[in-house]
């Protein structure tokens, strides 16, 4: 195979890899993810009230479409620098698809379990075009986990859901990037936050990054989604419900990593409907980003905090603010798909066109 390091995308382990705490097994697995871009949002921005500075970190730019590539990476060669020769994972949609796609990398198996109903199809069609097998269960996404978990325990095969600690090895490169591409943390963080690795791996890699280079730490707003926010209700949801699907768990995996997360970054983490979801990936996608309902979930929270006084806008006044956008439009379009009207039907005639987009003469 061809030495890629020198490429200008070489992947996370190649940048990064000195500041993750692998072990010496590791054999990198890469499909060149992360470098993703960091998008200025300026009339987003002036929309929220202004003032500010507001940039998109578009993780749906990675290889499967989602930002849990990072963290799959990292644990796939893990895994298989250990002589694992399968993996499995529970998932609503974004890990199976990256959990395939590294496996079929590796020539590993790849075993998704996925909870009953409501997960995405470009999700679970992505799983299917790497090579899984994947199996729904009679349950939630939390019953899945459950299940992974165990039979890992008793079986060799390898769990690659973010209770792996190499996952958030992964994950926390974003963190990274974020500092590497601003020069600096941004003010605030906000993110959606489901099974919550991400949400803790995020303050891993800033609180890295302030050690060994002095670059900050951002205040952080997590947000979930008003029908599955077990962690704003302070108990579990038995049957999580949102439009929302790659962040619709009842019992996160990371709960208490990223509550405290929110406590040491002097942030916060609240609740939005699905009406404000999809409300602001209409803005992100009229601003030229379009991101799959649950990445909407961080700015609709930077949206609602705003509106009802809970941040004022005299405190983002020349501040710099970043969205963490997970997954892209296409991972999950249904909702776009069934709302949109049929499109207009002219004839195949020069003046019918100009009719249309002119007016009659």
């Amino acid at each position: 195979m061809p030495n890629l390091s020198n490429s200008p995308r070489p992947g996370v382990l190649a940048r990064y890899g000195a500041l993750l705490d692998l072990p010496p097994h590791t054999i990198p697995v890469t499909l060149q993810e992360g470098d993703t871009p960091l998008i200025p949002m300026p009339r987003l921005a002036e929309e929220l009230g202004g003032g500010f500075e507001l940039f998109v970190k578009f993780e749906g730019m990675n290889p499967t479409g989602s930002f849990k590539d990072r963290g799959m990476t990292v644990a796939i060669s893990e895994a298989f620098g250990r002589g694992a020769r399968s993996v499995i994972c529970a998932s609503t949609g974004n890990t199976a698809a990256s959990a395939a796609a590294y496996a079929a990398r590796a020539g590993m198996r790849a075993v998704v379990i996925i909870p009953e109903g409501k997960v995405a199809a470009g999700k679970l069609a992505g799983a299917v075009a790497y090579g899984a097998e994947v199996i729904q269960i009679e349950g939630s996404f939390d019953d899945a986990l459950s299940l992974v978990v165990q039979i890992s325990q008793h079986h060799p095969i390898a769990l690659v859901n973010s209770l792996n600690p190499y996952r958030l090895e992964g994950q926390k490169t974003a963190a990274f990037e974020i500092c590497d591409q601003l020069g600096t943390a941004p003010d605030w963080l906000c993110l959606p936050v489901g099974n919550a690795g991400n949400i803790t791996s995020y303050w891993m890699g800033f609180r890295q990054y302030h050690t060994l280079k002095g670059t900050g730490l951002p205040r952080i707003l997590g947000v979930q989604a008003a029908g599955s926010a077990p962690l704003v209700l302070g108990h579990p949801v038995e049957h999580p419900e949102t439009v929302a699907t790659a962040i619709r768990i009842g019992k996160p995996a990371r709960g208490e990593q990223a509550l405290e997360a929110a406590e040491q970054s002097q942030g916060r983490i609240i609740a939005v409907t699905d009406e404000e979801i999809l409300h602001m990936q209409r803005r992100l996608a009229a601003s030229g980003v379009w991101v799959e309902p649950a990445s909407a979930a961080g700015l609709a929270g930077l949206a609602r905090q705003l509106r009802e006084g809970q941040l004022e806008l005299s405190e983002l006044r020349g501040k710099r603010v970043v969205g963490i956008c997970t997954g892209h439009g296409l991972k999950d379009p249904e909702i776009i798909a069934h709302s949109m009207p049929a499109p207009r039907r002219l004839p195949a005639r020069l003046a019918a066109l100009e009719d249309a987009l002119l007016g009659a003469a």
